[in-house]
């Protein structure tokens, strides 16, 4: 694992607090702050609220602009180190205290299995391209999500993975092994279920794409997190969270049991 500053949960939104208290501050419209960094007013509005990272010279020109005297530049260096997007720390923070987590995952292997080779690949293949000081803190920042298989009380974690997922070589057929065979190290554990859907199903409950589910303590409380190409959200209100939570279930029930799941794990690792 690199050695990154990964910074704190929020650090996004604290800068765009900041940044807001600066602008009305300084009485400068975000139409302002946009036409001189070349960003549009939507734009700056969502740094403003945390949901997206600063850029470029975009700090530079508006802490000079806003007269924060440096204040700006020293918490964006929090914000550049976190390794993760600004959307996601929401979901992190409900990810480190859930006692149970679980993933329908069907294109890659998913961000808490990866390996640090695979998560290079997943990096490097983003579009627009990333810097490689994004790319090194990104996969620093995903490394340390692996934690949550080791923290006490251990967290009930299962994953649905799709068979195709396992054999997509982003980086390489040497890299896809490796992260194989981590995977399979990973359903050793005793609070971690990993099961495979065949590629052979005639009917699948996941056809509406990947999503997470998270429960709190004592199961009082359930969330459903989903990423899609135009936004990611929440659901936390029924029926919505109850008709995904069900579609797990079914989704478990059609999946390959753990132990034929990995026998099949070991068999595309010897493939590659």
């Amino acid at each position: 694992m690199n050695n990154v500053n990964t910074g704190g949960p929020g650090a996004a939104k604290a800068f765009g607090r900041l940044l807001r208290f600066y602008r009305e501050r300084a009485k400068v419209s975000q139409d302002l702050v946009g036409k001189e960094t070349g960003y549009s007013k939507s734009q700056v509005a969502m740094i403003e609220r945390g949901e997206r990272r600063p850029r470029g010279r975009f700090v530079v020109i508006v802490d000079e602009l806003l007269g924060a005297q440096g204040a700006l530049l020293e918490v964006a260096e929090e914000v550049t180190a976190s390794g993760v997007a600004a959307w996601f720390e929401d979901y992190l923070a409900e990810e480190r205290r859930a006692s149970a987590i679980h993933m329908y995952e069907n294109h890659l292997i998913p961000g808490p299995l990866q390996t640090e080779g695979y998560a290079h690949a997943v990096f490097n293949s983003a579009v627009p391209s990333l810097e490689d000081d994004e790319i090194e803190a990104g996969v620093s920042a995903r490394l340390a999500r692996q934690q949550m298989f080791f923290r006490k009380p251990a967290p009930l974690v299962s994953f649905v993975l799709e068979q195709a997922a396992l054999t997509k070589p982003l980086g390489g057929r040497d890299v896809l092994r490796k992260n194989l065979l981590h995977v399979r190290e990973i359903a050793e554990l005793r609070n971690v279920t990993i099961q495979v859907m065949p590629e052979n199903r005639e009917t699948h409950a996941g056809l509406n794409g990947p999503f997470v589910l998270l429960e709190t303590a004592e199961r009082r409380g359930q969330l459903v997190y989903v990423e899609g190409q135009g936004g990611r959200y929440f659901l936390s209100e029924q029926p919505d969270v109850g008709d995904v939570f069900a579609r797990y279930g079914a989704l478990r029930a059609q999946a390959l049991n753990p132990e034929d799941s990995a026998r099949l794990i070991e068999q595309v690792a010897r493939e590659r």
